[in-house]
Formats: structure tokens, C-alpha cells, sequence
């Protein structure tokens, strides 16, 4: 638990404060039963006359005053804590967020989206219930375990004997519910992963899945993996329940034993009546507590299979900045430059690129591109187009060769140095709730003009004028009450209002007829001069007058060069091209 002791340290001041008046209140509730058997056994006994009854009373107001500053205390403390959780878990659930958006690509895949959502929601928050109980009860439980003992040993020993002896009963009881339970609630957290997963794509295609009437279909499917969450649950939860009604046969065997004894102590004189009842209200506070402690290992169960998937995250993000500082200072130690590359933008110089690490994606990969050129990028589906678009936008490493942007290796780059160079429409990028506007902005500091002019390149322009809210008409979450095309055009517009160095449109223009393309095109030439364009694309009527094209083939490049040397000399290329366009130059 030392990932989270480190967030709890900043309020270790604060911690101190409360657990002080925590544990305040809890020796006064210990004194409460020791003031009852001292008012029977020697208050009472002395007051011989109606006179005397003020003592009676003055004992009394100690209970009372006792028990409000228990409670005001206990309640003080408890806010306190329950303070340092809030604060402690949004801590958590901020780094977290911020470890996930510094993922790779591969570890984002590797622990897959629906899992990241899960540690973010469920685990922060068993996270932040097993802070505010330990604060609670991790202190006030042992305290009248330990305090409850120690005054009933004052008390009575024997008696004090006989409780005790079930107590190595109950703590093996709970060590072995709790070793076996944290494994339980780690399955738990990954078939909750799993139904996360199904939920999550059901939700984006649940038109898809309406259209193609497999309602019932998905129904099944999300009943499956939800039975196997709720046997894993159940599995679990019998496991942990298990402990309280084994503790509570321990504790009603203790007291038993604890009557039977006292019962004939007093009738030995050995006892009193008073040190009885207080010896069973402090059996009472000690099986409580045992309880309250028995509900500290399940949170603490829950709370530390949910620790190691949090710190499993955040300790990856930090590895993976540390992998890339080395990467960077290696890459700007070699201070490499290639000669193909002299005063290129971009160049590819014979890159490879692996997913699994076994079957190449890429493979000897090299181009040259100029600062303002444009790069068309075709071929099959599962060629390898968007995955050569990700290394140069660095989501992915290459596994040999190396990529340039202005003569620099691009590990060079710090990740918002790269990053802003940048303008992309990928596949599936996203839009989110709000308006057209800051759909575009982005969250940067674009200013309405540039917006404008944004959309205008992007062929938006036309749509948008026509809402009467213009741009500030809001869209739905993932552009649901926007035509896919007018989508595919917010986020060309997107992608080119920043004016960056280099623009990439990986198929974002499928959507698009012939004519909307071409106005595009012809604007994205007009408007962007000294942009480099990469566009990839499935019509060659896209990528037709790009100064370079790559046609792909299972991640080999087996054309390149113009439209019209291709059509001589690539077959692949030249039956796409008449296929679609039938030997014709369409504009």
C-alpha cells in the first residue's frame, strides 16, 4: 500500500489532528462503562440517605458530558476524514487520468480502453471508501479492542482471561478470509472490465445492431459476461461474508463463557454485579470493534486489488517517460542526419514496424517528402496506411529504420514540440457535446476568424451557415445528429484551424462526393500554401494530384510516384484507378 500512502503524506498534518481527537473520543466512550460499574458498586452502595443522592447525580452529568464529547469528537474526526479521502482519491483519480493520456498507443491497446475506464470509476472509489474507513474505524477499533482489554483486565482478570482466549480464534479467521479474498476481488475487477467492454460497444453501435435487428443477439451476449461477473462477485462476496457470522459465533461463545464465569464469581464474592455489567458493555465495545475490523480487511481487500491496478497504470506512464527521455538524449547524442533527407520535411529512411513483434506491419518503408508537398497514401484495407501515419506522428515507435521531420530524428522531439506540428482527421476521430465552434477550437486558443476560415478550407462553411445558431449550434456526442459527410468535414476543419506544419487526412473524406472533395482539395491547395498534406485515402480521384503517392501492399510499398508514372507502371494502381474512375481524370 506504499502507492498510497504517498498521496496521503501532503495531509499527514491534517491525519494527525483527526486520529488526536479520534483518539480522544474513543477513551472517553472506554471510561463510559467504568463510570457505570464505579456508580454501582461504590457510588450507590455509599449513599446511605436521600442526602447523598447528589453524588448519584454528579456521576450522572459525568456520563453525559462524557458521551456528547465521545460523539462531537468521533464526528469531528470523521469529517476530517472523510475531507483527506475526497481529496486524497481526486488525486489519484487526476494522476490516473493524466497516466492514461500519456499511454503509448501499444499500452493503451495492451490494457484496453474498457479496463481504463474501470480503474478510473470502480477503483478509485473502493479507493476512497477504504481511506475514509481506515481514518474511522482504523483508529477507533483497535483502540476499544485494546483499551476495552486492558480496562477489563483492571476490572477482573479471570474474566478478562476467558474473553481473550477466543480472540487468537477470530484473528486467524479474518487473515485467512482477507489472503484469499484480494485474488477474488482481482477477478472481480476484470470481469467487470469485461462487461465495461460489451456495454461500450453496444452503446456506439447500437444502430448497427438495431439495423441488423441483433437485439436479442447482444442481449445474450451482455447476459453472459454479466453471469460470469455476478459468479465472480458472489464468489467473492460468500468468501469475505463469511467472516462476521464466524466472529459473531466466537464473540456469543465469549460472552457466554464470560456470564457463566462471572455468574460464579459473584456468588463466590470474588466479583461484583457492577464490574459484570461493565465487563459486558465492554465485551460489547470489544466485539464491535473486532466486527469494525473485520470490515477494515474487506475494504482493505478491495482497496489493495484496486491499488495495484491504479499503480500498475501510473507506474507505466512513468516507465514510458523515462524510456522516451532515453530514446530522446540517444537519439539527440547520434545527432544523426541522412543524406536523402538534406533539406526534406519528411523522410522515412527504410522503416519497420511490428504490432505483436512478430509479423512485420511495415516493412522498408522510405520516401522523401518537401517542406508544402503532398503524399497520397492507397491500398488495400489492412495495408499498413494509418500505421505509417502513426509512426510519424510518433504513437508508436519504429522497430528499425528511422523517420525524420526537418532533419531531426522525430525522438528528438519533445511530445507538444511533435504533437503541434500537427493537424489530423483520422478514421475515427471523435466530436464531442458542445458547439461547432469549440468542436473545431478544440480546447486551443483559436480565435473566431481562424474557426471561420477553418471551416470555409474544410467545406463546412455551407452546412453551418444553414443552422440558425450558425456556429454555435451544438452537436451530439459523436456527431449523431450531423450527416457522417458533415462530420468528416467538422473535422477537416479541426484539423487545419491551428495552420500546422503538416496535415494529415487519413480517410477523412470517404464520406465526401466527388465534387465536395475536390473543392476541398482545390482549397487546402489554395489556403495552405507550405503545409505538407498527407492524405490517405481509398479513391484515387484523392491522392490523383498529390506530388508522391504510395500504393501499399501488406505493408510493402509496391508503387510509388506520380499519378501518371503509376498508371504505367504499378498494376495494383492502375486497376484501382480504372475501377474507379474507368481510365478517366476526374477533377
Amino acid at each position: 500500500m506504499n502507492f498510497i500512502w504517498k498521496y496521503l503524506k501532503p495531509y499527514s498534518f491534517i491525519m494527525s489532528i483527526g486520529m488526536l481527537i479520534k483518539i480522544a473520543g474513543s477513551l472517553v466512550e472506554l471510561a463510559l462503562p467504568y463510570i457505570l460499574s464505579h456508580i454501582i458498586d461504590n457510588v450507590v452502595p455509599a449513599c446511605t440517605s436521600t442526602d447523598d443522592v447528589y453524588r448519584i447525580v454528579i456521576w450522572g452529568i459525568v456520563m453525559v458530558v462524557c458521551s456528547v464529547l465521545a460523539f462531537w469528537w468521533n464526528v469531528l474526526a470523521n469529517r476530517m476524514a472523510s475531507k483527506v479521502a475526497r481529496d486524497a482519491a481526486r488525486q489519484i483519480r487526476h494522476d490516473l487520468f493524466d497516466a492514461t493520456m500519456h499511454l503509448s498507443a501499444s499500452k493503451t491497446d495492451e490494457f484496453t480502453i474498457p479496463s481504463l475506464e474501470s480503474r478510473l470509476t470502480s477503483d478509485t472509489y473502493n479507493i476512497h471508501q477504504f481511506l475514509g474507513m481506515m481514518q474511522r474505524l482504523g483508529v477507533r477499533a483497535p483502540i476499544l479492542l485494546v483499551g476495552g482489554l486492558a480496562i477489563s483486565l483492571t476490572l477482573d482478570p479471570m474474566l478478562t482471561l476467558v474473553m481473550a482466549s477466543i480472540m487468537p480464534f477470530i484473528g486467524v479467521t479474518v487473515w485467512l478470509v482477507s489472503k484469499k479474498g484480494i485474488p477474488l476481488y482481482k477477478e472481480s475487477q476484470r470481469a467487470g472490465d469485461s462487461m465495461v467492454r460489451v456495454v461500450r460497444e453496444d452503446s456506439q453501435g447500437i444502430r448497427v445492431i438495431k439495423a441488423l435487428s441483433k437485439k436479442d443477439y447482444e442481449k445474450e451476449r451482455y447476459d453472459r459476461v454479466n453471469r460470469q461477473l455476478v459468479t465472480v462477485e458472489k464468489k467473492a462476496a460468500v468468501t469475505m461474508a463469511a467472516t462476521n457470522p464466524i466472529i459473531n459465533i466466537f464473540l456469543n461463545i465469549g460472552i457466554v463463557l464470560v456470564i457463566l464465569v462471572g455468574a460464579f464469581r459473584v456468588d463466590s464474592g470474588l466479583s461484583q454485579a457492577g464490574k459484570i455489567i461493565a465487563f459486558i458493555s465492554y465485551f460489547t465495545l470489544i466485539s464491535n470493534a473486532m466486527l469494525a475490523i473485520t470490515r477494515i480487511f474487506v475494504m482493505y481487500s478491495k482497496g489493495a486489488a484496486s491499488a495495484s491496478r491504479i499503480s500498475e497504470v501510473i507506474e507505466t506512464s512513468r516507465k514510458l517517460a523515462e524510456e522516451n527521455l532515453r530514446r530522446e538524449n540517444e537519439a539527440r547524442s547520434s545527432d544523426e542526419k541522412t543524406e536523402k533527407g538534406d533539406g526534406a520535411h519528411i523522410v522515412f529512411d527504410n522503416v519497420c514496424f511490428s504490432y505483436n513483434g512478430s509479423a512485420q506491419n511495415l516493412e522498408n518503408i522510405s520516401f522523401s517528402l518537401r517542406r508544402g508537398e503532398s503524399l497520397g497514401i492507397i491500398g488495400a484495407t489492412g495495408s499498413g496506411k494509418s500505421t505509417l501515419i502513426k509512426l510519424l506522428m510518433r504513437m508508436y515507435d519504429c522497430g528499425s529504420g528511422k523517420i525524420y521531420i526537418d532533419g531531426r530524428d522525430v525522438r528528438c522531439f519533445d511530445e507538444s514540440e511533435l504533437s503541434s506540428m500537427f493537424g489530423s482527421a483520422m478514421q475515427n476521430d471523435f466530436v464531442y457535446a458542445d458547439t461547432i465552434e469549440e468542436n473545431i477550437k478544440f480546447g486551443r486558443d483559436i480565435s473566431h476568424d481562424d474557426v471561420v476560415r477553418a471551416a470555409r478550407i474544410a467545406q463546412a462553411e455551407e452546412y453551418i451557415e444553414k443552422f440558425d445558431d450558425k456556429y454555435e449550434h451544438h452537436v451530439t456526442s459523436k456527431g449523431t445528429n450531423i450527416s457522417g459527410g458533415q462530420k468528416q468535414r467538422l473535422l477537416i476543419a479541426r484539423a487545419v484551424a491551428n495552420n500546422p506544419e503538416i496535415l494529415i487526412l487519413d480517410d477523412s473524406s470517404s464520406a465526401l462526393d466527388y465534387k465536395t472533395d475536390s473543392n476541398l482539395r482545390r482549397a487546402i491547395k489554395e489556403n495552405m500554401n507550405g503545409v505538407t498534406s498527407i492524405i490517405v485515402a481509398q479513391r484515387v480521384s484523392s491522392v490523383m494530384y498529390c506530388d508522391l503517392i504510395l500504393v501499399l501492399d501488406e505493408g510493402k510499398v509496391i508503387g510509388s510516384g506520380k499519378h501518371d508514372y503509376l498508371m504505367e507502371n504499378c498494376e495494383v494502381y492502375r486497376q484501382i484507378s480504372n475501377s474507379q474512375l474507368g481510365g478517366a481524370l476526374i477533377d
